[in-house]
Order: C-alpha cells, then structure tokens, then sequence
C-alpha cells in the first residue's frame, strides 16, 4: 500500500471510531449547544463578508464542492450574502483548476460555473455588498419565497442551462418549510451531489435555545429530512460526513443523492 492510500484508510478508521465514540459525540452536542447560546456562529466571514456557519461545516462544504465539481450552487437564504461568496469563491476554484489543466484561458467575464440565491427578504445594504464583491459575477439572486411556486419556477428555468447541481437549504427552519424546500428543490440535485440541509441540529438542543425563534425539537430540519426520506429513495443520509466533523449544525443534513 502506498503511503497515500495509507493514509486514507487511517482516516477513514479514524472516523469511523468516531461514530462509536458516544462520549465524544455527547462532548460535541453539548458544545454545540452552549456556542448556540453565546451566538459563536456569528463571529466569522469570508472574503470580507459576514458567513453565519461554523468553520468546520464551511471545511465540509469546500471537499463537498471538490468532490462533486458542480456546475451550480443553488442556496436558500442568503443574509450576510457570506455562504454566497464563499460558495463562489469555491466554484472559481474548480473554474481555475479546470483552465490549468486544460490550457484554455478563463473568461473572467463569463465564468461556467454560478451561485443562484434565494432570500424572501434581500435587504438593500446587503444586496449592494455582495453585487459591489468581487465574486458578484458569479452570482445571482432571486427575491421570494423559497417555497413560493413563482420562485420554484424560476429557479427550475434558471437550472436547465446547468449539468452539475448542489442545494443548500438554510432559510426558514421550521418542518413545514424545510420539508416545501426538499420537496421543491432536491429533484434538481444530480446523482452523486448533495443536498445539505442546515440547521438540523435545533433538534437536539432544548427549546431554550431559541426562544424568539418559531423552530424547536420536533418542528425543525432534521424532523423534514426525516419525513422527506420517508418518501423519497433517491437519497440517503451522508453520515461519514458529521462523524468526521463532530461539530456541525447538520447532523442528519448531509443528503447525497444515489439514484
């Protein structure tokens, strides 16, 4: 065995110990929680603009985007516009990479690869710092509701010019709206690529944790993951993903489409 594939078993060793390890796993939980409470997942950014994600799950999203190469990113809620940027930021990556080893120049002013966000409420502040970002050629924005079926139209239009697909779900986390968005967008997902599902951890945190906030234990993300793959055999729950981070705001989030 060479020492890359040496490696690699290691690490796939490594976590899957991880996934055994319930003290470990308990540790992460309730630092999840107390880090929810002190509002730590506000503190970060990226290129220069507000990213509302814990570093691990922003490591988690840059392998995911390197492993599947997709085409577009479709995000629900945008805020900050930080997971926009970052998420570009990513696609220019592979847009590079893809230019190296082909020999051809970039076209700066059309790059292939794009974001497409939704947010029912873009405000203008910042709306006009994420198109004044360097990465703003690579984005696009619609205004709605995610689950509005003017929206669902539009970005299903929008798709059809893109091969590769990713969706990213992280507006509305209550179970009714999760499940909408699942049931609108994870078609568009290609097989082998995900759709992540954020914020599933509101379901193993007690209700305290968010007090002016309409999701809680049993009304969340992870309870519409759960419904939706109730109904729905063309994904499964990536779990090696969340084993590996310990800390994530999407346990149970990491949908990879198999069929």
């Amino acid at each position: 065995m060479n020492p890359i594939e040496q490696f690699e078993l290691e690490k796939a060793q490594r976590i899957n110990q991880l996934s055994n390890d319930n003290p470990f796993k308990e540790l992460s939980r309730n630092w999840v929680e107390q880090s929810m409470r002190k509002s730590y997942v506000y503190n970060f950014s990226w290129m220069g603009r507000p990213v509302i994600q814990y570093p691990q799950d922003m490591i988690a999203m840059q392998e995911l985007v390197w492993e599947v190469k997709p085409d577009l990113i479709i995000e629900t809620g945008i805020a900050h516009g930080g997971s926009l940027i970052m998420n570009a930021s990513y696609l220019a990556m592979l847009d590079f990479c893809d230019s190296l080893e082909s020999g051809t120049p970039l076209d700066p002013k059309a790059p292939k690869r794009r974001v497409l966000g939704l947010d029912i409420d873009i405000r203008e502040h910042n709306r006009k710092a994420i198109e004044a970002h360097p990465m703003s050629h690579r984005i696009d924005m619609i205004q709605g509701s995610s689950i509005d079926s003017t929206t669902i139209e539009q970005v299903k239009s929008y798709s059809k010019n893109f091969q590769r697909i990713l969706v990213c779900l992280d507006s509305n986390h209550t179970h009714d709206h999760v499940l909408a968005e699942l049931n609108a967008y994870a078609s568009l997902v290609s097989i082998g690529s995900y759709c992540v599902v954020f914020d599933t951890f509101v379901e193993d945190v007690p209700k305290d944790v968010f007090t002016n906030r309409p999701w809680e234990p049993g009304n969340n993300p992870k309870t519409a993951v759960w419904d939706f793959l109730d109904n729905n055999q063309n994904f499964s729950i990536d779990k090696t993903i969340e084993n590996k981070l310990q800390i994530t705001v999407a346990p149970d989030g990491f949908l990879k489409r198999i069929r």
